[in-house]
């Protein structure tokens, strides 16, 4: 019994520590120390460390958090219906799962070059956006004959683009989506 109750501290030791990492980056501290994460946690520095051995440790569980975060956001998309529901439910969703891992995707940019288990991370998003703008968009890039509609439906929609629209040119949430949504439809439209 008392190693089961080992085992469960460590898990909430563990899920403290996350947890408090995925706070500080949804208040916006884009890099937190191990000191702040671990005073954050109610933890030593030193029982953060015991428990992730480096900070690839850690982030390893943090963008598992974020990925299930975001697959709670999806909602699978009908490809049959008419092209003008599918562009206003995919932008909206699209809009919705880029400003829940905004918080996570800002940190990991300062982080990617260096760091393997975010450069997966992203590599994942990708891989998703890719394989939902594939799926419901199939008749169009079918139609169109060429990558090029693909590639430039998930550069308009992916964290990129959304990020210049946010951070860049100020955008509200809404006044993003609208873009999106107009960009999505110009591309859509030149489909012959």
């Amino acid at each position: 019994m008392t190693t089961d109750g080992r085992v469960a501290r460590g898990e909430r030791t563990r899920e403290a520590i996350v947890a408090a990492h995925t706070a500080l980056l949804l208040e916006g501290e884009l890099k937190p120390t191990a000191k702040v994460i671990a005073d954050r946690a109610g933890v030593s520095v030193r029982t953060l460390w015991a428990n992730f051995k480096d900070l690839e440790a850690l982030l390893n569980e943090t963008t598992a958090y974020w990925m299930a975060a975001d697959d709670e956001l999806r909602q699978p998309i009908d490809p049959s219906q008419p092209l003008d529901e599918r562009i206003s439910t995919f932008c909206a969703e699209r809009a919705r799962r880029l400003e829940n891992i905004a918080p996570a995707a800002r940190s990991a940019v300062l982080g990617e070059p260096f760091s393997p288990t975010l450069k997966r991370s992203r590599e994942a998003h990708i891989r998703r956006l890719r394989l939902e703008v594939e799926t419901v968009f199939a008749q169009e890039i079918a139609a169109d004959g060429s990558d090029d509609l693909k590639f430039a439906l998930m550069a308009a929609t992916g964290w990129p683009a959304w990020q210049a629209l946010r951070d860049d040119y100020k955008l509200g949430p809404d006044e993003a989506l609208a873009v999106m949504r107009r960009t999505i439809s110009a591309l859509l439209d030149s489909v012959g």
